[in-house]
């Protein structure tokens, strides 16, 4: 495989193999609508095969950081439409990645009083909101007769996705968020139809996942998924149990037919990955660095050996809106500037420059 052919995922026509991870920048404003900046940004990155947009929250009570754009009101849909038209307008093919946060949030960032998640068990740690650091609260259990209704806002913000001109969805299951919180045992102690064992820990995202290709097109849906990544409390340190869960997601997705798979997880070539890729029967999209910086020569081994379909590129995506051009030609890269990540305004966002020569 060569990072630099065409890629065919789903409905979707890759002209290249590397992917925009989903990247939380913090650009939209209280109102959680993308402006022109954001409109530059995902302009400028274009030429890369597929972009992934930042988590965009299906429910205000989804929202899980400043700043964040959402798919809910007629505004942030609006705003998004300019977005995929200045993409669409450079050649390139944009899907929003659908988060809803769960028990990863405070009240002071979302506006609503309380926090879901599958169980009552806080996340250690501060969240960053709008009035300061505040302690992570005990979440609201989300009762049985209520996650119909959480089913139902991944539906509607994916049908906004597809009316805001975006090419498809990915469904954020991974990072301990909330479709992670029910698959991980430390943060889904439920006793009923969703929990317990790792058949039930992994059906309700299979219900999320079925419901949101059922509406949009299976070849328009992707899911992105984080085994024993143990970040934000969803932890997964039982390597046969992990094995077991995320084997039954897998297959309870498989008949779907869906645009793919993106899967974060330090050992590509490893046991796990490759068994949920031969589960999964479709197109895999690798990502191997979140604490560390993916390089060239990972992307190009990926690619090389045939571990997955393509490779999910964040930091160097950041700072190189040509990337591509600058992997294929072995040009020398711009350094992120990490003061910047989460900042508002231009700098750090859309002042990287472009190769010039």
């Amino acid at each position: 495989m060569d990072l630099f052919s065409p890629l065919a995922l789903g409905d979707l026509k890759l002209s290249n193999r590397l992917v925009m991870a989903p990247l939380t920048r913090s650009r939209s404003g209280k109102d959680g609508v993308p402006n022109a900046d954001v409109v530059e940004y995902y302009r400028q990155r274009a030429s890369l095969g597929l972009i992934v947009s930042e988590g965009t929250y299906p429910s205000f009570a989804g929202q899980g950081f400043v700043r964040q754009p959402g798919l809910v009101t007629e505004e942030q849909i609006a705003g998004w439409k300019k977005v995929t038209d200045a993409v669409h307008a450079e050649g390139g093919l944009i899907v929003a990645q659908v988060m809803h946060a769960g028990r990863v949030t405070h009240p002071e960032t979302t506006g609503v009083d309380y926090v879901e998640a599958p169980s009552a068990i806080a996340v250690e740690g501060e969240s960053r909101t709008y009035t300061g650091k505040h302690a992570y609260p005990v979440p609201h259990a989300l009762g049985s007769e209520e996650l119909p209704r959480i089913i139902e806002e991944f539906v509607t913000a994916s049908r906004n996705a597809i009316a805001a001109g975006f090419d498809g969805v990915e469904l954020h299951g991974a990072n301990g968020y909330l479709l992670h919180e029910f698959l991980a045992p430390s943060a889904n102690t439920r006793t009923d139809n969703y929990g317990g064992s790792p058949e039930n820990r992994a059906r309700f995202v299979i219900e999320v996942v079925t419901a949101v290709a059922n509406a949009i097109g299976a070849g328009k849906t992707g899911l992105r998924i984080s085994p024993e990544h143990n970040v934000q409390g969803a932890l997964e340190n039982d390597r046969a149990d992990v094995l077991a869960t995320y084997t039954a997601l897998v297959r309870g997705i498989a008949q779907l037919g869906l645009a793919n798979l993106s899967i974060l997880h330090h050992d590509p070539a490893g046991a796990l990955v490759q068994s949920l890729r031969k589960e999964f029967g479709g197109p895999v999209l690798l990502n191997t660095g979140f604490a560390e910086i993916t390089t060239y020569e990972e992307a190009a081994r990926v690619a090389a050996e045939g571990w997955g379909e393509a490779v999910v590129v964040g930091r160097p995506a950041i700072a190189n809106p040509d990337l591509v051009r600058r992997w294929k030609e072995q040009l020398p890269l711009n350094e992120p500037d990490f003061a910047t990540f989460y900042t508002e305004g231009p700098k750090g966002y859309i002042d990287y420059p472009f190769w010039e020569n």
